[in-house]
């Protein structure tokens, strides 16, 4: 059993991005914890699909795709995924990361002006979205919230 959950395998996700405002296709790393049953824990921060780090999702290999699919989410990590595009082009999409790094918020960047960050389950979000609101009413980001948990709402 050790030796299983230690491979890693890509999942492929299709699904509407409201960000993109069309379908989109994405794929993500995931641990194997039971390939039997089709269960697996995401390994990396998805850039467009509603879910997030950690959560164990239930895939399938699908005969069309010919990879593996992700079909549901069988139990949420806790984390939050937030997808944030810069609009003000004077300013680095690294220093925007830099800021949310501070706030205990790790990110990915896409490319310059889109990144996506998480927020763990163990960090307040609250100071972080008081940020992102500040830098979205100076007219420096937008930003969406795909797959917030249960315990950053207010």
């Amino acid at each position: 059993m050790a030796e299983e959950q230690d491979k890693y395998v890509k999942i492929l996700f299709r699904f509407f991005s409201e960000i993109l405002n069309e379908s989109a296709v994405e794929t993500i790393w995931a641990t194997v914890i039971n390939a039997e049953k089709g269960l697996y824990k995401l390994d990396n921060i998805p850039f467009y699909a509603p879910v997030s780090c950690e959560d164990v999702v239930l895939a399938e290999f699908d005969e069309n795709e010919q990879k593996l699919t992700y079909r549901q989410t069988i139990e949420h990590s806790g984390n939050s995924t937030i997808q944030v595009v810069v609009l003000d082009k004077t300013i680095s999409t690294d220093d925007i990361r830099m800021i949310f790094n501070h706030l205990g918020c790790e990110s990915e960047k896409f490319n310059e002006g889109y990144f996506v960050m998480e927020v763990l389950s163990t960090v307040k979000y609250e100071p972080i979205r008081e940020k992102l609101n500040e830098l979205q009413n100076d007219g420096i980001i937008d930003y969406a919230e795909p797959n917030l948990s249960n315990n950053h709402w207010y």
